[in-house]
């Protein structure tokens, strides 16, 4: 774990990016319905990891920067309310903190993608944004969750160890 404010810095970016990225991936091919087509996301094609590097580019600088703001103070604050690490397990404590960024983060950055995708982009309505922003979140929550537990932060923490090895 980040030890330093720079640590601090370069861990978010590692976590920023690699939320993103898995998120676009996720987006994407629901956008171009391969998840309904037989076979599912099985159909995916390598255009959707590209398409999702360009878009990660991007929004990774989103969730840096709302995360940084709200999202990981109000995740330590969620896991300091129901862990206490002296007592419990820090791993436990850990999954906490992630479980209440990710409860943060999800609508942060569902609304930001419902206004850029939809209103700014694809010209919809603006009167029409608490409905499209509950979709997005209904689409992307069960994802963000599930992506940030068994993939970003893994990766995350095991990248940041080869950068930063504990001594």
């Amino acid at each position: 774990m980040p030890k330093t404010k720079f640590q601090g810095i370069i861990f978010g970016i590692i976590m920023s990016y690699a939320m993103a990225y898995g998120m676009e991936v996720y987006n994407i091919a629901i956008k171009e319905g391969v998840n309904l087509a037989a076979g599912g996301f099985s159909n995916m094609t390598n255009t959707v990891f590209w398409d999702a590097l360009i878009e990660a580019l991007y929004m990774g600088v989103l969730v840096f920067l709302f995360s940084s703001l709200w999202g990981n103070r109000i995740g330590a604050a969620f896991a300091a309310r129901h862990c206490d690490p002296q007592k419990d397990n820090p791993y436990i404590c850990r999954i906490l903190r992630q479980a209440g960024t990710v409860a943060i983060m999800c609508p942060t950055m569902s609304l930001a993608a419902s206004i850029l995708f939809n209103v700014i982009l694809a010209g919809a309505p603006v009167t029409q944004l608490p409905a499209i922003w509950v979709g997005t979140l209904l689409k992307n929550f069960p994802m963000a969750f599930f992506w940030n537990m068994f993939a970003a932060a893994p990766f995350s923490h095991w990248l940041f160890g080869k950068i930063f090895p504990e001594k």
